[in-house]
């Protein structure tokens, strides 16, 4: 998707996917101690500013200034600092590594989805997480929000293939009521994905 759709998708005051954070992120954040934690296409910035009010170091981009602007001003009304780049997913170069990469919700083309998940696993330090939540092909049959291309869900199987330099601790499809603003409200379909960095 271009700018200028997600620009148009955030256009209003409201957000579109609410300001609480998602539930596999709350799960992966509540037992771990605080470091530092990249966002990818982080939209409207309810998960950065969770993740930072939780006393992480948090790192953020999208490629829609809407959402910057928004999860900027997000960050303000609850009293934390984020870092949000205006970047692309394939163009992001970060000169630091990470204790964890959050991808929640970010569905790519399949014609460049590997090399983006390759290259956010490269940002991880050693024994880094990666912690994954997005649409699985089942979704296709719930009103509940997500990509309408079938090449854009995923499966355990794709993101095993993906992720494999990870140590995969987990990776399963599970249903749950979403419950994230307007824009992913009612039962869904999702994967969920937790991998370590081995790599020293």
């Amino acid at each position: 998707m271009k700018p200028n759709f997600w620009n148009e998708k955030y256009a209003e005051e409201s957000f579109v996917y609410g300001t609480k954070p998602n539930r596999f992120l709350e799960l992966m954040l509540e037992s771990r101690p605080p470091g530092r934690l990249l966002f990818p296409c982080d939209g409207e910035g309810r998960n950065a500013v969770y993740a930072a009010k939780l006393g992480w170091e948090v790192y953020a981009f999208d490629q829609s200034s809407r959402a910057q602007e928004k999860a900027l001003a997000l960050a303000k009304q609850e009293g934390v600092s984020i870092n949000y780049a205006l970047a692309d997913a394939l163009e992001y170069d970060p000169s630091i590594k990470f204790d964890a990469v959050a991808l929640i919700y970010a569905h790519f083309p399949e014609a460049i989805r590997q090399e983006i998940h390759q290259k956010m696993v490269g940002l991880l330090k050693p024994v880094g997480e990666l912690w994954l939540e997005a649409f699985a092909p089942g979704q296709l049959e719930y009103q509940s929000g997500g990509p309408k291309d079938p090449s854009m869900l995923y499966t355990p199987e794709i993101l095993e293939e993906d992720f494999q330099a990870l140590q995969i601790r987990q990776a399963e499809v599970t249903k749950y009521v979403l419950d994230e603003g307007p824009g992913h409200r009612g039962m869904g379909e999702v994967v969920r994905l937790r991998g370590v960095n081995q790599s020293t």
